[in-house]
């Protein structure tokens, strides 16, 4: 009998975006646990477009066999650069950014500007979005105590990390998957959708904020599983 075409992907590594930490993907992992699949999640600094790869390669280093990588928002950038390891089998993006070989976040974002732009800069060089508003723009499907706090915990994100373009575009040689929050206003649905068009991904559209990942985190983790065992 012949060997099968694919095997399970036992490894998942989450990604997370700008203004967050990893401990929004608390609600996936342990849906992803619970299946049996070993989970880890980067916690990148947000300094700068290299340090945050050097931070997902780190954890992608530490894995033994095949690997799904997930990123949210920003961190789809950051898998998109990432994504060439060898140990990679299929890339995850939910609400991200997916850019092509020479662009960057900043690039795509102004492409199809999101509904709401409340994100000013500091004096040394980040982004941070405005506490009052972080509710109504990042996680309007959240409980209110839960966003307001992830607003007063936010990670800045340096400027330079949103306008460095990605040397490789890992969505060329490897299988991804496109999540669009139908519902999200910091980035532009439709810019998901164009994005993850672009790229021939397979699309998965959900009604949710830019928090989906926290919000429908069942959802996202059906994804992610289907991604693990999906042929290759």
């Amino acid at each position: 009998m012949n060997a099968p075409a694919f095997a399970r992907a036992g490894n998942i590594v989450l990604v997370h975006g700008a203004a967050v930490d990893g401990s929004g993907w608390r609600g996936v992992y342990d849906i992803l646990t619970r299946d049996g699949y070993n989970v880890s999640i980067v916690q990148q600094p947000l300094t700068g477009l290299d340090q945050d790869l050097s931070a997902v390669k780190r954890v992608l280093g530490e894995q033994d066999g095949d690997v799904v990588l997930v990123g949210h928002s920003y961190g789809g950038t950051i898998i998109t650069a990432a994504g060439d390891d060898p140990k990679v089998k299929a890339l995850v993006y939910v609400a991200a950014l997916q850019p092509d070989k020479g662009e960057s976040s900043a690039r795509l974002v102004q492409l199809m500007p999101p509904p709401t732009n409340d994100v000013k800069p500091t004096e040394d060089g980040y982004l941070v979005r405005d506490p009052e508003k972080f509710s109504a723009d990042f996680g309007a499907d959240l409980p209110e105590h839960q966003a307001v706090f992830m607003a007063q915990s936010q990670m800045r994100l340096s400027v330079a990390s949103f306008t460095t373009p990605v040397a490789i575009a890992a969505w060329h040689d490897k299988p991804s998957y496109g999540i669009v929050a139908k519902n999200d206003v910091t980035i532009n649905p439709n810019l998901e959708r164009w994005m993850y068009k672009r790229s021939d991904s397979t699309i998965i559209e959900i009604a949710g904020s830019h928090a989906i990942y926290i919000s429908h985190a069942a959802e996202v983790a059906k994804v992610i599983e289907h991604a693990a065992t999906a042929e290759r």
